[in-house]
């Protein structure tokens, strides 16, 4: 079965090859570091899992997946980051992926959601299901949060997580005007004016601690 780790960090991609070599030897793994090799890889080859990072260089992991399942909507996608699960596991279940891990999870619990994957299966934790159904009864009365698009949350969870522009322009690899047209953008579609808004927001919502 064929395997691909999509993530920017050298260093987390061999740790996942060594996992899941380590424990299996079911899986030819290949990696890249970036959205668009990744998307040109999908797009050469058949795959039976994508192992994807919301945090890419180039672009947006969720904006991958959403690619990932208009060009082959079978093909399972284990999102895999850093950001817990109350920040954006309900949205990549909503575009489509499989399971949602963060990147502090234990090997074993990763390599018991790729099998679960792998067989058609869908990997959520306890407390992604609680917020699956809450996200469901909240369907009728959507938060102003629901109307970003996923790279406006993105910015929008590091705004309130007290990064400045500078900070998020350097971590996204874009302009510093562009995260500032981002910004506006957020501020207008949440009808807000000031971060200090966004920020309480995004407190009360569970977006950010």
């Amino acid at each position: 079965m064929k395997l691909l780790i999509v993530d920017d960090h050298a260093i987390v991609r061999s740790g996942l090859v060594n996992i899941i070599s380590e424990a299996s030897n079911t899986f030819e793994i290949r990696e890249t570091g970036t959205a668009e090799q990744a998307m040109q890889l999908i797009r050469d080859e058949k795959w039976d899992i994508v192992v994807l990072d919301i945090s890419l260089p180039d672009k947006n992991g969720i904006e991958v997946l959403k690619w990932i399942k208009i060009h082959d909507k079978s093909l399972p996608v284990l999102m895999l980051s850093i950001y817990p699960e109350d920040q954006y596991a309900v949205r990549a279940i909503r575009s489509g992926a499989a399971g949602y891990m963060t990147k502090e999870c234990a090997p074993e619990e990763l390599l018991k959601a790729i099998t679960k994957v792998t067989n058609g299966g869908r990997y959520i934790s306890e407390e992604l299901a609680d917020s699956l159904a809450s996200a469901i009864d909240q369907a009728t009365d959507k938060p102003r949060h629901e109307s970003l698009s996923d790279r406006e949350y993105s910015v929008m969870c590091m705004i309130s997580s007290g990064k400045t522009v500078s900070e998020i322009a350097e971590e996204l690899s874009l302009s510093v005007k562009t995260i500032s047209t981002y910004r506006s953008r957020i501020l207008a579609k949440m009808d807000m004016q000031h971060n200090a808004e966004l920020t309480h927001y995004a407190i009360k919502q569970g977006l950010v601690n």
